[in-house]
């Protein structure tokens, strides 16, 4: 029997069915916390973005369109959402993505537990962001990984606002073109 996708497992979710929401929970939980510890910096504080993202997506899942992008990528913004909600209402900022986490993940000396951890879609993403230059990456990574608004990354490079919505933009799209480059090898 061959495991249902995705988008059945959020149908289900959608439906009303426990047993499709466990499934989802099991699937993605992993990637949710990671994402959340990365960028929460807090145990936790992770655990808790990680519940309130689930807690969402099962709230959200009737309105959920695949023609929009697939479900890992739905679920892994919702949480990225909670995560800066989260921060924001403290008043915390999130700890210097390129100094910590994704620096790693960049680096040729991982260690293996940063290893394990990196999914296959993360290696994609980082990977794609190598092949950036440093200005657009930084400016990528404050500002979708980060939650900073173009005019922090503009105070946080010394750049100017247009400069930094520019680096932004341009980084994105390079890195959309990157990931579909990528994609199609696949296939």
């Amino acid at each position: 029997m061959q495991p249902l996708s995705d988008e059945a497992v959020l149908a289900g979710v959608a439906a009303g069915d426990a047993d499709a929401a466990a499934v989802l929970v099991r699937r993605f939980q992993a990637r949710v916390y990671g994402l959340a510890r990365s960028i929460v910096g807090d145990v936790q504080l992770a655990e808790d973005v990680a519940q309130e993202a689930f807690v969402r997506a099962w709230r959200h899942a009737p309105s959920y369109d695949p023609y929009r992008g697939a479900v890992a990528p739905w679920i892994l913004t919702i949480t990225r959402n909670v995560a800066l909600d989260l921060l924001r209402s403290r008043r915390v900022r999130p700890t210097e993505p390129l100094d910590g986490h994704v620096a790693r993940l960049l680096s040729d000396d991982r260690l293996p537990d940063d290893l394990a951890m990196a999914s296959a879609d993360t290696r994609r993403v980082v990977a794609a962001l190598a092949t950036l230059p440093e200005g657009q990456r930084r400016a990528v990574v404050l500002a979708s990984y980060a939650g900073r608004t173009a005019q922090e990354v503009g105070e946080i490079d010394g750049i100017p606002l247009g400069t930094a919505k520019t680096r932004i933009r341009q980084g994105l799209m390079r890195l959309r073109e990157a990931l579909a480059v990528d994609e199609e090898s696949f296939r």
